[in-house]
């Protein structure tokens, strides 16, 4: 009884410790078998140059500049209007002699052109005509005067006589003002030709008259003459409807001229056209402007128009853009001797500072010379 009580016992307490022996031995194999642990190497940071003497190279202050937007618009170079001087004639008739023509610089009273004229011969008649009923009329003035000192008239007839070469006076100064406003000349009564002087100093930009052509009435006949003052011009832009927002009456713009380019003048603009074109969808900018002497009637130009704000951006020197595989780089200093070499994005470069979109903000410092710097580090 006894024995086969503790048997079982004893089996149970051997199976316990075969068990427990073989979970420390799994333990142990898992142990060994697990890899070494890592460790981490740090990389150097290839943007960070170290150079050994740092004091070689310059640093500068990146500054702020504001880009405003931009609207570029064409157009051509016109008159002024308010100074140029339509050239007309007031009899008509035949073409004689032509002594300026299209382009020419003329003075003010320089002769223009001739113009046999009918309207001369007419006029010359008409003259003659009042100043001989104005001479006679003034001698039966002179002898009424005298009859009546003498009493032998009546004073009616003194006042009719005075009244007549009164009235004969009046119409010998019309004809003697009608004879000169058409160009006639009241000491010439052989002549019927007219001159025809210029009214203004200026350039002939318009010219619609030739040699022995046949002169209409200014109301049938379009202008002989232009004569424009071309010390200030306008330019007349077309800018799309889009844009117009930009454009502000009495802002400066941009002026380019096709055949000079590289070279800017400034103007003012002095319109903004109420109508737009239907077809293009256009207003008409009218900008005034002083011409330096290069600018011609019907130049082709390029306008560029400012808005009021824009964004900011850094700006730093030109050289401090080091321009690498496609990009753009500037090192900023971080200690004495290190500097980082920083992409950034740029933008134009005016007067030989470049805008900087992004990666750099104004007032950080950069090196000056880029590339002696990168080149210095290569070394």
């Amino acid at each position: 009884m006894t024995w086969t009580r503790f048997i079982p016992a004893g089996l149970a307490l051997l199976a316990a410790l075969i068990s427990t022996s073989c979970g420390s031995q799994a333990k142990i194999n898992e142990a060994a078998a697990a890899p070494p642990s890592a460790q981490v190497v740090e990389e150097p940071d290839l943007n960070v140059v170290k150079v050994d003497h740092p004091e070689r190279f310059q640093l500068v202050t990146a500054g702020e500049h504001e880009d405003l937007p931009e609207v570029r618009a064409t157009g051509s170079v016109t008159a002024d209007v308010d100074k140029s001087v339509p050239v007309v004639a007031l009899v008509s008739g035949r073409v004689v002699g032509i002594y300026a023509k299209l382009g020419d610089d003329v003075r003010k009273g320089q002769l223009l052109l001739k113009i046999r004229s009918n309207d001369i011969s007419n006029a010359f008649q008409a003259y003659d005509q009042a100043k001989a009923d104005e001479k006679l009329a003034q001698t039966q003035y002179d002898r009424a005067k005298l009859l009546y000192d003498k009493g032998a008239i009546a004073l009616n007839d003194l006042q009719v006589a005075e009244d007549t070469q009164a009235k004969a006076n009046v119409t010998l100064n019309a004809a003697a003002q009608q004879l000169q406003t058409l160009g006639g000349d009241v000491n010439n009564r052989q002549d019927p030709v007219v001159e025809i002087h210029a009214p203004v100093s200026g350039t002939i930009v318009e010219q619609n008259v030739v040699d022995s052509a046949r002169i209409q009435t200014p109301d049938n006949q379009p202008n002989l003459f232009t004569i424009a003052d071309l010390a200030t011009v306008w330019v007349i832009c077309d800018v799309y409807e889009n844009d117009l927002p930009i454009v502000r009456l009495g802002d400066t713009a941009d002026i380019e001229l096709g055949a000079y380019p590289g070279r800017v003048f400034h103007g003012r603009i002095g319109n903004i056209g109420k109508i737009l074109d239907s077809n293009i969808r256009t207003a008409k900018v009218r900008i005034e402007l002083a011409n330096p002497g290069l600018m011609r009637s019907g130049m082709f130009v390029t306008a560029t128009f400012y808005g009021l704000h824009g964004q900011k951006y850094a700006t730093a020197p030109a050289t401090a853009i080091l321009h690498l595989h496609d990009r753009e780089w500037v090192f900023v200093p971080i200690s004495d001797a290190r500097f980082r070499r920083t992409e950034v994005t740029a933008g134009k470069t005016v007067n030989g500072m470049q805008e900087v979109i992004a990666g750099l903000a104004p007032g950080q410092q950069v090196v000056r010379d880029a590339l002696e710097l990168s080149a210095e580090s290569e070394q």
